[in-house]
């Protein structure tokens, strides 16, 4: 560890029994390739990629469930795939503060990425869905995504010879909503990243982080609280946490998680986003309010919005300015090599 800021020993003791708590049942060494849809595992991420014992990852599947992800068939005027709200080269993000749907139809949510989502445990903002089968065919048949009924769908792919052919030779039969929705979270399961700078910091190599990244990730692990809900191989608790941005003029502007579940504690509550790969994923939060992780850094400095359900690990932390950059230098950190089967 670097002395440049004068870390005494104890310090690197405190600092190193932070980071352990911080990768718990976390492993940082190398990855094998998982071998049926030969997809390497990046650095950082767990050996084990999971995948239901009724849909494993087969490389045919994950060729098939990357054609329909970008495809846009799938949608009522043919003009969008999952991929236009979902852009590779945005860490599967598309920029925008809420999605653009068929004939130029608003969402009411920005996209989130789609990187790491195998080890999610639950999908969308609010959670409703369990599983990446369960979540794949609702942007589909959403009016404000690509606006289809599964059975239009299934006539569209069962008239390309090509689609009937290939569905054949993955599942044995014609596609159906059970195998399109195998297929395409296949391919999600595939789309991963890591082997960013701070796994590298991890892995043993000290000069993987800036002087100033390092900084960051003191905060981060300490008095900037983040790993509140930020922590593990992909920054993400998996939980549901409302920090106000719902919240205007005393009223919900979006319900979150109480859309789902009924209860009060969760009015304004959404689910804990990745990190990783956060610099490249603007604009931030359920809506896309918050333009810059600069922005998103004042928020939360601010200890969020305040409302009746604030998150009790919210406060204001008064960062001072060099702090703030540091913090983003960390966040900056984050950005890692996306990888997808085909």
């Amino acid at each position: 560890m670097r002395h440049a800021y004068g870390t005494t020993g104890d310090h690197l003791m405190v600092f190193g029994l932070m980071i352990g708590v911080f990768l718990a049942g976390c492993a940082c060494e190398r990855r094998p390739v998982v071998e049926q849809a030969r997809t390497e595992i990046p650095l950082g991420l767990d050996l084990y990629l999971p995948s239901p014992a009724g849909n494993p990852i087969t490389e045919a599947g994950v060729k098939l469930g990357r054609r329909l992800f970008f495809d846009p068939v799938l949608s009522e005027d043919r003009s969008i795939s999952c991929a236009s709200c979902h852009r590779p080269e945005r860490s599967f993000t598309d920029q925008r503060r809420t999605s653009i749907g068929v004939f130029g139809r608003n969402g009411p949510r920005n996209a989130p990425s789609l990187v790491n989502r195998a080890y999610g445990e639950s999908q969308f903002w609010d959670g409703r869905s369990s599983t990446l089968e369960q979540q794949a065919l609702e942007p589909i048949t959403a009016r404000t995504e690509m606006g289809m009924t599964v059975e239009r769908v299934l006539r569209r792919l069962r008239g390309q010879p090509s689609y009937l052919k290939e569905f054949q030779a993955v599942f044995g039969r014609a596609p159906d909503a059970e195998t399109v929705s195998r297929a395409l979270a296949s391919y999600v399961r595939t789309i991963l990243s890591g082997d960013a700078p701070i796994d590298r910091f991890l892995n043993g190599e000290q000069e993987a982080l800036s002087e100033q990244a390092e900084r960051g990730f003191r905060l981060f692990l300490g008095r900037a609280n983040c790993t509140a809900c930020h922590h593990g191989p992909n920054f993400s608790d998996e939980r549901f946490h409302n920090t106000g941005t719902a919240w205007r003029d005393s009223v919900w502007l979006d319900e979150g998680r109480f859309a789902v579940t009924g209860r009060p504690g969760d009015h304004g509550a959404f689910k804990t986003p990745t990190l990783r790969d956060v610099a490249r994923t603007a604009p931030y939060m359920h809506d896309g309010s918050l333009a810059t992780l600069e922005d998103v850094i004042v928020f939360y400095d601010r200890g969020g919005r305040q409302n009746p359900y604030l998150d009790a690990e919210l406060r204001p932390l008064n960062l001072a300015e060099e702090e703030k950059h540091a913090l983003l230098a960390f966040l900056n950190a984050l950005t890692g090599t996306v990888r997808e089967g085909s």
